[in-house]
């Protein structure tokens, strides 16, 4: 864990040093707000916006190693840039552009790991993504959110924020499951 906290303080001031907007979300988030468990790799939304994402993607191909053949025409056509480091940590890179995106990246905060301060998106923020990807390892992600973080939760924010990718993704049944995770935990 200590090499995956490491390369995302690494990742982080990468993006301080160029000021690119970004926050940490997924697995070290969890460490943050919801019930821990074993993460391999480091998952960031960046701030790209809609049409300069080569640039970002080109800039970060010269610092680290591509997991994938065509990185970049990947990252270009499913918005998620997968690189290496130099130890090996996975980094997961969303090019993030959607309103949602850019408010998880504003209410991200700071929290103290072992080693490095990093940036964290929200506890909410978190949530909503969970529950958008919605595979069963993120509802037991979101349940432990929702136990861990009880009574502390802005669920009008979290519903206004998932309604609308929802509705994108043709899934209105995500915002019962979660209203259904909601109710069985107390939250």
């Amino acid at each position: 864990m200590i090499e995956v906290i490491r390369a995302a303080a690494e990742l982080q001031a990468f993006c301080e040093e160029r000021r690119w907007r970004s926050c940490i979300i997924g697995g070290l988030a969890l460490q943050r707000w919801g019930e821990p468990r074993e993460t391999v790799d480091v998952d960031l939304t960046l701030l790209t916006g809609f049409g300069d994402e080569g640039a970002f993607v080109a800039e970060f191909l010269q610092h680290y190693e591509p997991r994938i053949e065509d990185a970049a025409q990947f990252a270009l056509s499913r918005r998620v840039l997968l690189l290496k480091t130099g130890s090996g940590v996975g980094l997961d890179i969303a090019l993030g552009g959607l309103p949602f995106e850019e408010s998880c990246i504003e209410r991200a905060t700071f929290y103290e790991f072992p080693g490095a301060k990093l940036r964290t998106c929200s506890a909410e923020d978190l949530i909503v993504m969970k529950a958008f990807a919605s595979r069963p390892k993120d509802w037991i992600d979101v349940e432990g959110i929702l136990v861990r973080q009880s009574g502390r939760l802005d669920w009008t924010y979290i519903v206004n924020q998932l309604r609308p990718l929802v509705e994108l993704k043709e899934t209105p049944e995500i915002l019962t499951q979660l209203q259904e995770w909601r109710r069985r935990s107390g939250a």
